[in-house]
């Protein structure tokens, strides 16, 4: 039986948390904190030990001295990445090399809605995905369709296309992706 749903109280009596138990058993994203640009050896280091990983990625185009446009691929969110662990297995994700902690509040670790992480893993696959670091002030809107349907983020212009800005709010990183006017919808304060 797993007892991670208990607590002991000041008398020495044991209490138990359903919620707890329930949120010990049942695997979550989590981001994690790791060592600037060491982000894809903290994923190898993590599929050693059996921990479902997700780092996004984006290609960019870099400038090289020499005059020569190389295509790199960087991390969408530097220093994070996320892993999909049970709540007792947090041990093995902080014994990798490289990870410095797993996000939370400083007494615990806290999950990251799965939608989230769903809606990065399609955007990486289907879409152009890039970080978008300064939010500016625009019409806040709502996808309508596909597998984001109902996801909220920015309306902005890039390069004449318009882009969809959401955020990640555990980790306060935000990214955006190309989108058509008629997939989104006005949101009404």
């Amino acid at each position: 039986m797993i007892m991670q749903g208990l607590y002991q109280a000041s008398v020495g009596q044991v209490y138990f948390e359903p919620a707890m138990a329930e949120a010990a058993v049942k695997q979550n994203w989590y981001a994690a904190f790791t060592i600037p640009q060491s982000e894809k050896s903290v994923v190898k280091h993590l599929d050693l030990r059996n921990v479902e990983s997700f780092l996004p990625c984006y290609e960019s185009i870099r400038l090289w001295k020499n005059r020569q446009r190389v295509k790199v691929i960087l991390p969408l969110f530097p220093t994070y990445l996320f892993v999909h662990i049970k709540h007792h297995e947090r041990g093995k994700v902080l014994q990798a090399p490289g990870v410095l902690q797993i996000v939370g509040n400083g007494r615990e670790s806290i999950p990251l809605p799965d939608h989230e992480v769903e809606l990065l893993r399609s955007g990486v696959s289907q879409k152009k995905i890039e970080p978008y670091r300064e939010l500016v002030v625009g019409d806040k809107v709502r996808l309508k369709c596909g597998i984001m349907q109902g996801v909220q983020g920015l309306l902005v212009r890039k390069n004449d296309s318009l882009r969809f800005v959401f955020t990640v709010e555990l980790i306060n990183q935000s990214a955006s992706m190309e989108v058509d006017a008629s997939d989104l919808e006005p949101v009404v304060s």
